[in-house]
């Protein structure tokens, strides 16, 4: 209702996507406790568009993604990392959102029983009447009207903004609803753990190895040491950051001068959440919503979490100084 009244000229239809977000992670909270039992397991033997091996639960959470929108007349089309092109969804030129999203982040944990989710986020379109085409996509994340995740864990969370803060919902598997369980989250300012794939380090440049170095040196004062918290999968490294501060970070490297992460679906979302929770995003040199897509699957080196530990990185990054 809130929502509602902040966004009078959208008439409730951001409550209508949210829903159908919902109706979505509720499918695919219930499949992928049971994915062992049913067979929905391992790989597929294919590839997605950025080089990923595809798992079968990739493909079954992109096929409910995309269904829990094909008939609603919300959302025009949508990108997703599981498909070369824009899915374009039937009778709906005159639908007025665009939908970016990671299906199923973190799928090489989905065989170990590990924490995965689904990344979101909604572009309102500037024109409709005619079919959806990816130039409509070369955006700014600033511009998302809504985004969030949903992580699958001990319990299902999903999580959003609309751009007047952030709030959390627990999904009651009683009742089948998702009820509100963290209302107005505020990421701390400055956190005491850091998550980061230290396999790619010998890559990193030096600045990157240097902050590093700087987390694990013992000090008091500044609250190092911090920890290491990797689980393999950006929603539930992010969620636990956002609840507890730190910060995340997938930098540009040897093999991936551009990043590791997609743009579209995952950094620009993701954004949109931290920022809206006090905390701060960016490539390293420049404030990630403010990095406009040039095509779909389009990476960039992300950090992100609090404020002061983003800050901190990027002034190493710079080859400033921590102080």
């Amino acid at each position: 209702l809130q929502e509602g009244q902040r966004h009078p000229d959208m008439a409730g239809e951001l409550s209508a996507l949210l829903v159908q977000i919902g109706f979505a992670a509720k499918i695919l909270s219930w499949e992928i406790g049971r994915a062992a039992l049913v067979g929905k397991l391992g790989l597929v033997g294919e590839q997605n568009p950025t080089g990923d091996a595809q798992k079968k639960l990739d493909v079954f959470a992109n096929e409910t993604v995309i269904d829990a929108f094909a008939q609603t007349e919300l959302v025009a089309g949508l990108v997703s990392e599981e498909l070369d092109d824009v899915k374009l969804l039937a009778c709906s030129n005159e639908a007025k959102y665009i939908l970016c999203t990671d299906p199923l982040d973190g799928s090489s944990n989905t065989d170990i029983n590990g924490a995965v989710g689904t990344i979101f986020g909604f572009y309102r379109r500037r024109t409709t009447g005619q079919c959806l085409v990816a130039e409509e996509l070369r955006r700014k994340g600033a511009e998302q009207v809504a985004a969030g995740y949903v992580m699958y864990g001990t319990s299902t969370v999903l999580v959003y903004t609309c751009g007047h803060g952030v709030h959390g919902f627990t999904l009651d598997r009683d009742l089948g609803e998702f009820l509100l369980s963290h209302e107005q989250i505020r990421c701390p300012v400055r956190g005491h753990t850091y998550s980061a794939n230290l396999g790619r380090s010998p890559d990193w440049h030096p600045h990157i190895r240097r902050f590093i170095e700087y987390l694990t040196i013992p000090d008091p004062a500044t609250h190092r040491p911090y920890s290491l918290r990797y689980t393999g999968a950006l929603v539930a490294d992010l969620h636990r950051i956002l609840l507890e501060g730190g910060l995340y970070l997938y930098p540009a490297d040897a093999q991936h001068s551009d990043g590791k992460l997609r743009l579209l679906y995952e950094c620009a979302p993701l954004a949109l959440v931290v920022e809206q929770a006090g905390g701060r995003a960016s490539t390293g040199t420049q404030r990630m919503l403010d990095l406009q897509a040039t095509s779909l699957h389009q990476r960039a080196p992300l950090v992100i979490g609090s404020a002061e530990d983003v800050a901190l990185y990027e002034r190493l990054l710079t080859g400033g100084s921590p102080s």
